[in-house]
């Protein structure tokens, strides 16, 4: 059996200790921003947990910040989430109790616990003090009951421009924990909500809305990442004073992975400068552009499943993420052959006008993917890279006098190449051995196996070379400007690739092995007129061998 996480011991306890009798989660998402592969390991984390013990996941959007929350956010989140295989109970956002907490601040208020206060930001910023010394009360601190809840309720109302007061949490200014020095609640802004529209123009802080949410749908277990640690007394100190349902918060270490950010404030950085074509760019970490890309909900799952859940921060490795990918698409994707730089190839003694066609396993790795049937003919294309004129010593494809294997075909002799005015290759010559047809029992030994596409059948596509945006293994904590740091060769661009023509109908949602290129899927942009294919991963890590001796995450 495996190891039980801090988690799942928490959970059992409090099960058999019957302070709860079912579990409730939830996934808590602010709508400004596309998820990425970091909001995943939280999804995979709530959801499963609450599977396991048979309770229940809410999904509830934090949106109590009308400046930066868009409808377009949620509606991609909630994609996302299902994309993922998960399905909410119910679904909250933060602005369905907004009246309700607006009650608990009048509350806290008439219990002497908040206050109105007219300075500034920066003057509150000052009057807090430092991690070592104390803060200082504000001059408003000690204002009447009466005269906080006139204030507050002409804030409601409207009265006020934006800044000009805050309504605070009576705590300790002297207090270690800097969250506790009369954090401010609530603050002005005249702004349209995406659901509210302009009915209010007071909004609650993130620190006031998150635990009375929790409460208010009976959270039972509030799963945070490690950064809100030190907000868990005031979490507990909100919940205390307003006497209402005891939620308890949790924390966990987030996500940091290698050759990555996943701040959502880079990532809206990186696509408003136009240093990638949005939020789903394949070479983003966001879930849309991961899927894009032809990244697995399966491979994602299992990635999470691997880093498990601890409460040390430590950086993952995106390879691990890239094995998962390729673990995944080994056992689900259909082989095909895409010549990526074509050669042509002519084999000289092949009958003209003949075509065969030639029976090949769409994936090896499941029986049950069955066969298809490929066109083979006297004019081929193959891999420029796969002919090397005068081979250098380990070289083992084709070379003058030299016999390979066609994938699935005939072996073959090289005999000379056709070269144009300027010296460059342009096909090469060859002769095919009749006898030595894949599945047959010729005794003719080669070296190497090479793939290949049909010339008159085959379907020209466009194929997008992907790989990792970033050149730094710790981007995020790079002092330079984030577009110094980008992969100059995260994108490469095949415009005339060469392709077998069952690709000419790939759709996408469609996985693809090609033969000893890559894993690829069709882009949202192909059509059958003009396929399009993104490649997701290398066979293997070519990242690995860059490293020098010893290094890693």
């Amino acid at each position: 059996m495996s190891a039980k996480n801090f988690l799942e011991e928490i959970i059992e306890a409090d099960l058999k200790s019957g302070r709860h009798q079912r579990i409730v989660t939830r996934f808590p998402p602010e709508p400004n921003g596309y998820l990425h592969i970091g909001h995943a390991k939280s999804i995979h984390l709530n959801f499963g947990l609450a599977d396991k013990y048979g309770g229940i996941t809410n999904l509830r959007f934090d949106d109590t910040n009308p400046t930066t929350e868009e409808t377009e956010y949620v509606e991609s989140i909630k994609r996302d989430i299902r994309w993922l295989g998960y399905e909410w109970e119910n679904e909250f956002y933060a602005s369905d109790y907004f009246e309700r907490l607006y009650e608990f601040a009048e509350k806290l208020i008439r219990k002497g616990l908040a206050y109105v206060d007219d300075s500034t930001s920066e003057e509150i910023a000052a009057m807090k003090g430092t991690p070592t010394s104390p803060g200082i009360n504000s001059p408003y601190r000690n204002r009447s009951v009466e005269e906080n809840l006139d204030l507050f309720r002409r804030m409601r109302a409207g009265e006020f421009p934006d800044g000009m007061r805050v309504l605070r949490a009576k705590i300790d200014m002297a207090s270690p924990n800097m969250h506790l020095r009369d954090p401010v609640m609530y603050r002005i802004k005249h702004e349209a909500h995406h659901r509210t529209g302009t009915d209010w123009c007071i909004y609650p802080m993130y620190d006031f809305a998150h635990g009375q949410c929790d409460s208010l749908e009976g959270i039972t277990h509030s799963i945070c990442t490690m950064e809100f640690e030190v907000h868990r007394p005031l979490y507990e100190w909100f919940i205390e004073q307003l006497e209402i349902f005891p939620s308890r918060q949790y924390e966990f270490a987030r996500l940091n992975l290698s050759y990555t950010v996943l701040s959502k404030r880079k990532l809206l950085q990186l696509v408003n400068e136009g240093h990638v074509s949005g939020w789903d760019d394949p070479r983003m970490p966001t879930l849309s552009g991961l899927r894009r890309r032809g990244y697995t909900p399966e491979a994602i799952r299992e990635f999470c499943e691997r880093i498990g859940v601890a409460r040390r921060d430590n950086v993952v490795d995106v390879g691990l993420l890239e094995y998962c990918i390729r673990e995944d698409l080994n056992r689900r994707a259909q082989r095909r052959m895409v010549v990526l730089s074509p050669l042509k190839l002519i084999l000289t003694n092949y009958p003209e006008g003949q075509t065969e066609w030639l029976p090949l396993e769409n994936n090896p790795e499941d029986a049950s993917a069955g066969m298809r049937e490929v066109p083979f003919s006297r004019e081929l294309y193959m891999e420029q890279e796969d002919f090397m004129e005068m081979p250098v010593k380990g070289f083992l494809r084709m070379a003058p006098g030299r016999l390979v294997r066609l994938k699935g075909a005939y072996v073959v002799r090289c005999d000379d190449v056709v070269k144009d005015e300027k010296g460059a290759v342009v096909a090469v010559r060859a002769t095919y051995l009749p006898e030595t047809r894949s599945g047959g029992a010729s005794e003719v030994k080669v070296k190497s196996t090479l793939h290949w596409v049909c010339a008159a059948h085959a379907v020209p596509v466009k194929v997008l070379l992907y790989d990792r945006l970033f050149q730094v293994e710790h981007p995020a904590a790079q002092d330079e400007p984030l577009h110094t740091l980008l992969n100059p060769q995260s994108l490469a661009i095949v415009e005339q690739a060469m392709a077998e023509p069952s690709l000419r109908q790939a759709a996408p949602g469609e996985y693809f092995q090609f033969l000893r290129k890559g894993y690829f899927t069709p882009d949202l942009t192909t059509t059958p007129d003009r396929p399009v294919f993104n490649r997701t991963v290398t066979l293997k890590d070519h990242w690995a061998a860059k490293q020098p001796a010893g290094a890693g995450s």
